[in-house]
């Protein structure tokens, strides 16, 4: 009964992160979670592909 329980938590935990991961990329949010809050190449790089300016380069 204890591994029954215990696999249903850690079922429901990761299904809570995909869905949490899943709205945040469905939002278009590229870094989730990053430390350096967006301010990094990759982030700065999507910003000016969704943009299609050439102010970015």
């Amino acid at each position: 009964m204890v591994n029954i329980i215990s696999a249903a938590i850690i079922i429901l935990l990761v299904a809570g992160a995909s869905c949490y991961i899943y709205k945040e990329k469905k939002k278009g949010r590229h870094c989730i979670g990053c430390p350096m809050a967006g301010e990094c190449a990759k982030a700065k790089a999507a910003q000016c592909a969704a943009k299609k300016s050439k102010a970015c380069q």
